[in-house]
Order: C-alpha cells, then sequence, then structure tokens
C-alpha cells in the first residue's frame, strides 16, 4: 500500500500500485471565470523516471500552463503529464481518457496504468492520461508548507480542555501562514476550476476534440465541474464515489464523521464475530470499548514513543475506507491490545500515515478552502463539531483540525459553481452504499443533475470507490461502457439504475487469507485518496 498522509475528512489521496513518476525533465470559481479558452501548448514527451511505468511503454512531460487563466501570457507553471497510447487498430480508438485519484490532492500521474484493470480489453481502445494536479507531486512547483507536520506523537485531538483547543489552533493556523510564505501566489489559483482549466488544456495539448474522462473521489467533483463548464467536451465519464456538490465542503466533512462513525463501528462487528482469531471481544460494542480503552492508555504513553492516542485514530481510520486494511489493522490491534507489541502498531503508523511530506494535505487545503468560503467563527465549528461528537466520536475531532488551517486560509475563497448536467450527453456514476468518505447520497444527487446518466450501486459495501477492485459485476458493467457507451437502463425514481452485489467480507480463517488480502491492497491500480478521509 502506498503510504499516505491521513487526513481527517474525505474526499482522498490515492494508493498506488507505482511509485509516483516524477517529471521527465529536471476555489471554487463561478461560471464566469476565466477559461482555458485561448490558450494552447504542447506536451514534450519523454522517458518516465518510473520502471513501472517505463515497462508499460508510458510517455510522461512536463505541460506548461498559466498560474492564471485571466492571464494566459503571463506567469507559467507546469502539470505533469503521463500517458499510455492506446492498443488497438487506429480504426477502433476510442479517444483519449484522464484520469484523477481524488484528494485533492491526490497525485494520478501513475494512474495512466488504469487501462489495464479495465476487464476484456476495453481499456485497450483508448489513450489514458494520468496527471497531478497543479501543486501536486511532480508538477511544478509542488507545494509543501510544513513536512514535519504529521511527525508524530501530535496533541490529542479532542480539546477537552481549553488548552488542547488553543493548541490546536495555534498549531492550524500557523500551518495555514506557512502555506501563505510557501505557495505565495499560487495559493490563488488552486481551486477546482483552476484544475479543470487544466483539463482543458492537457485536452488542447492532446489535439483531442472531446476527452473521456475516469474520476474517483474528488476526482468526481473535477467531473462534475467539467460537465458542467465544457458539456460539449464530454465524451464518456465515469464517477465513482460522488462528492455531493450542495455539501462542498464544511457540510460535507460533517457527513463524513457520521458515516465513519457507522463504518468503524461495522468493523468492530466484523473483528467480535472473529473474536476466536483476535480476542478483542465477542460483541461490537466490546471491541469498541476495547478500542477507546487502549487509545486511552496511548495518552499518556505514546507507543514507541510514536504512536498516541492521534496517532491511534489514524492508523485505524482506514477501517472505514477500504476493506482490503481489515485483515493488516485487525492484525495490529490485536497485536498491541493483547500483546503489547510496539512494533506492529508503530509499523501500521509508518505504513498508514507516512509522515515526512505534507503535500497531499497541503493541496488538500489550498483547494478546499478556496473552493468556497467556510465559515470564518470558531464558535460555528466548535458547536457543530462538539454535536457532531456525540453521536460520531470516533473521527470528528480528527476531521476537525484536518480542516482548521480554512480558518485563516491566506487566500481569497470564490464561490462554487452551479452544478448542472443537463447538456452532458453520457456519464456512468458509480457508488458503494455505505462509502462513508463520499456518502452515497452524493451519488444520487449527481444522478439528479445529470439526467442522462445513469448509476451504478454496490449494495453493502464499505470500501470507498471500489470499482474495478475485483467485483465482477461492477467492473464488466463499466467495461461494458467504455467499450459501447451503453449505459444501464435509467429507471424512474430516486435510485440506482443498478445494482450489483457486495463481495464477501474478509475471511482471516480462509487459507492465507492474510497474504492475499495484502497482496490486493499493495496492488490496486486505483490510488484512491482517502477524501483524505476523503475529500474527498
Amino acid at each position: 500500500m502506498t503510504k499516505k498522509t491521513v487526513k481527517g475528512l474525505v474526499l482522498f489521496t490515492a494508493a498506488g500500485l507505482l511509485a509516483a513518476v516524477a517529471p521527465a525533465s529536471s476555489a471554487l470559481a463561478a461560471p464566469g471565470s476565466p477559461s482555458a479558452e485561448g490558450y494552447s501548448a504542447s506536451i514534450p514527451w519523454g522517458q518516465c523516471a518510473s520502471a513501472g511505468m517505463q515497462r508499460r511503454g508510458a510517455e510522461c512531460g512536463l505541460l506548461d500552463v498559466p498560474l492564471d487563466y485571466s492571464k494566459p501570457n503571463g506567469k507559467k507553471i507546469q502539470i505533469a503529464v503521463s500517458r499510455i497510447k492506446h492498443k488497438v487498430a487506429d480504426k477502433d480508438y476510442q479517444g483519449v481518457m484522464l484520469v484523477n485519484p481524488g484528494g485533492p490532492g491526490g497525485s494520478g500521474l501513475t494512474l495512466s496504468v488504469l487501462g489495464e484493470y479495465v476487464p476484456n480489453g476495453a481499456g485497450e481502445a483508448y489513450d489514458w492520461i494520468g496527471f497531478d494536479p497543479r501543486g501536486v507531486g511532480s508538477s511544478v512547483p509542488a507545494l509543501h508548507c510544513d513536512d514535519d507536520y504529521f511527525a508524530g506523537p501530535r496533541p490529542e485531538y479532542v480539546p477537552w480542555n481549553k488548552n488542547l483547543e488553543n493548541l490546536w489552533l495555534d498549531k492550524s493556523k500557523g500551518y495555514a501562514k506557512a502555506c501563505g510564505k510557501a505557495g505565495g501566489e499560487l495559493l490563488n489559483h488552486m481551486s477546482t476550476v483552476d484544475s479543470v482549466n487544466d483539463m482543458e488544456s492537457i485536452r488542447k495539448a492532446l489535439g483531442a476534440q472531446q476527452i473521456n474522462y475516469y474520476g474517483f473521489s474528488y476526482g468526481t467533483y473535477l467531473g462534475q465541474v467539467y460537465g458542467t463548464l465544457h458539456p460539449d467536451k464530454v465524451r464518456r465519464m465515469v464517477l465513482d464515489g460522488n462528492v455531493d456538490v450542495r455539501k462542498v465542503w464544511y457540510q460535507a466533512n460533517l457527513d463524513q464523521d457520521t458515516n465513519f462513525q457507522r463504518n468503524v463501528e461495522i468493523w468492530f462487528g466484523w473483528l467480535a464475530k472473529y473474536d476466536s482469531v483476535y480476542h478483542l471481544g465477542k460483541t461490537e460494542k466490546q471491541v469498541e470499548l476495547r478500542w477507546y480503552a487502549e487509545q486511552q492508555k496511548l495518552r499518556s504513553a505514546p507507543a514507541g514513543g510514536v504512536v498516541g492516542a492521534s496517532e491511534w485514530t489514524d492508523i485505524f481510520l482506514y477501517a472505514g475506507y477500504y476493506q482490503s486494511t481489515w485483515l493488516e489493522l485487525a492484525d495490529a490491534f490485536a497485536g498491541w491490545a493483547n500483546d503489547h507489541n510496539t512494533e506492529v502498531i508503530v509499523e501500521a503508523y509508518n505504513n498508514y500515515i507516512a509522515p515526512g511530506d505534507d503535500n497531499g494535505f497541503a493541496v488538500y487545503n489550498a483547494v478546499q478552502c478556496t473552493d468556497v468560503q467556510w465559515p470564518q467563527s470558531w464558535n460555528q465549528w466548535q458547536r457543530d463539531n462538539w454535536l457532531t461528537f456525540l453521536k460520531a466520536p470516533f473521527m470528528t475531532w480528527s476531521n476537525t483540525w484536518f480542516n482548521a488551517p480554512c480558518l485563516s486560509w491566506p487566500a481569497k475563497a470564490q464561490k462554487p459553481v452551479k452544478v448542472d448536467g443537463s447538456k452532458v450527453k453520457s456519464v456512468l456514476f458509480v457508488g458503494t452504499t455505505l462509502d462513508a468518505a463520499t456518502p452515497f447520497e452524493g451519488s444520487l444527487e449527481a444522478r439528479r443533475l445529470f439526467p442522462h446518466s445513469a448509476l451504478l450501486a454496490e449494495v453493502g459495501q464499505t470500501t470507498h470507490a471500489n470499482s474495478l477492485n475485483g467485483n465482477a459485476c461492477i467492473d464488466d458493467t463499466i467495461a461494458d461502457y467504455l467499450s459501447t457507451g451503453k449505459l444501464p437502463q435509467r429507471k424512474s425514481g430516486d435510485r440506482a439504475d443498478k445494482n450489483c452485489d457486495s463481495l464477501p467480507q474478509p475471511d482471516p480463517t480462509a487459507a492465507s487469507a492474510a497474504s492475499v488480502q495484502t497482496l490486493r491492497a499493495d496492488n490496486s491500480a486505483v490510488a484512491r485518496e482517502p477524501l483524505y478521509p476523503v475529500h474527498h
């Protein structure tokens, strides 16, 4: 599994099959915002730095784009782009397919490999285009504000007293200030619309009349905004794990808190089912109490001097994201709780949280804090999050502090685009009904806004943005759509147009369960951000 910085929110970072590809060379704005119209450049293709990408015959390059699209001839920045070309005869070619893994802040440069994971060879008819959004990864400049920000142990998330509250408020304000110093002029041009304009620049540089697009998590918001602003440029879109555009971004995070509470309780119930393996409790409530008891112990004595109460939360957040983590996280929980195994819990922290690189977190804030104006009154945040905490204690305050730099972000917030998909001819929405990072209601709302779409649902699944991950019903439907353009028949009413059963939950008693599950997690092509916790 690719290491990621945990996000208290949603929309999500991506886990990747491949290492990040280095460059070959060494807030939401309103509909009337400046666009990429009139600007065009080319991509000087060269060899990718990643050996895995080289084996696949990928090309990589840097595309010059305007920092500020209202000044197309002004200062330029560079977007890192990769391409894996189609493998079919030119007569069967279906065009370019841009991919975004989510975040905001997730690196998508290696996601040009995604085509090989589409069943039945359906991906081979497209040129798959991965890219790092502005400020991310191998794009230039890449935004870093404080790479030590996530070093543990951190202060406890839950502000039980005024000292903890003020400590986190000061810490968040300090991070925002550091981003102002590090980001400078870039921070004023980091909105979703700026990235949509960059997608248009990529389209033009590739000489494509239209694009196809595959977006996960926050990438679905990019797709919905792109379709609103450039409906005639959309050929086909697959949007998986859909952001509810009515709730960007403050309410979306509060919704995440309650949904992650549900999902972690589902995991606790699963642990209880296998008490003979893990010995953590015979009921969901017993396991839950054990989890909080262990967290309490870490408040005063962090494991290995690294994993305190906050890091404990961060590690197990992933159980609410992906069922592929359940076995490994169960071993970590049991190893620490039953055997006081410091090594296993510190290793879990290093594997899942990866302190030392704040690029994803920096861009996450840069986008979400400027897409829309967040509440500027700490009293409102305080009230809303304590009320949410009463019903969802697991993640609420960690998520609060993940977003708290938006209280004092040093760049002007914009107004979100009013999403309208009425002119988009074809979209396949995908969602798991128990997704916590992007709750399923967001997929239903997306379906309402795009009348020429269909919604494909994986029923009873908690994994976030789970397409092309082994469920044949889901994956074959996507393959059919990408091959033929055929959508599931749209049904009347406010519901999914096609339902697929969820795959079985992991079984730790099955032969080689751990090795199989770990292999699958490590080799998922779809590097999803967790909406970091999602968002997004």
